[in-house]
């Protein structure tokens, strides 16, 4: 039997009209659809319609690969589907360690299918935070130690990125952003605008932006995004811009 394709696919942050056209292709050539279901509800109905749903719950996320990979074996094209780009803090780094370990990096046919990112979903909501350098870090100590965590997002703080908080609060860790957050006042002004986005593109979307030493954590959860600015960053009305520096470089 001939392996079938296997899609690792960015749904986007979950409006239909954020699909990109390679998604929405890869997705109405599989047979066989999986996914953690709250991914597997983004996915236009029409494009589950007639499939093969393979669905698991969190912290899945290996039984979900390797049911995805046996689906391809048995010679369906399978896709499996995760929100934002599925190489930003998502599965297609997984897959790839599943076919290695099972020897098919030869045999499976893979395509990793991007698509738009949480960050650029929630960084278009509010206007312009990351037209300068900016580091992504993920408070979520799950896979990744608390301690290490803390040294990256104080390295990234003290070098002037703008960061970009994945995973910001959740009932488990309800104060591993307080602390967070005690970093970022201790290098950053305390006008220092604060965007946070909760369900971009999604119903129930809320954006608003904060000044650094007013805002308050519990505005956050596993749903939310946080889009921390640089010592340039500022408010341009209701939008947050962090410059490139045009204006600088060519009006002095």
């Amino acid at each position: 039997m001939t392996n079938a394709p296997l899609y690792v696919v960015g749904l986007g942050p979950g409006d239909a009209r954020c699909l990109t056209p390679q998604a929405r292709t890869a997705l109405d050539q599989a047979a066989c659809i999986a996914g953690y279901q709250l991914y597997l509800d983004l996915v236009p109905p029409e494009l589950l319609r007639g499939k093969t749903i393979i669905s698991t719950g969190m912290r899945h996320e290996e039984e979900r690969c390797a049911a995805a990979v046996d689906a391809a074996l048995s010679g369906r094209p399978t896709a499996l589907v995760c929100s934002g780009d599925p190489g930003v803090y998502a599965l297609a780094g997984l897959t790839l360690e599943t076919l290695a370990a099972r020897g098919l990096l030869e045999r499976v046919p893979l395509t990793v299918v991007p698509g738009v990112p949480a960050v650029c979903a929630a960084a278009a909501l509010l206007g312009a935070p990351l037209t300068h350098d900016f580091a992504c870090i993920s408070l979520s100590d799950l896979l990744t130690p608390w301690e290490t965590i803390q040294r990256r997002l104080t390295a990234a703080l003290e070098a002037d990125f703008v960061c970009v908080i994945y995973n910001p609060r959740s009932k488990g860790r309800p104060h591993q952003l307080d602390q967070a957050l005690a970093e970022a006042r201790r290098v950053r002004r305390p006008d220092c605008p604060v965007g946070l986005v909760r369900k971009a593109f999604r119903p129930g979307q809320e954006v608003s932006v904060h000044a650094l030493a007013d805002f308050d954590a519990r505005l956050a959860d596993m749903l939310s995004l946080l889009i921390i600015g640089n010592s340039e960053s500022r408010l341009l009305g209701p939008y947050m811009l962090t410059p490139r520096g045009y204006v600088r470089k060519y009006r002095q």
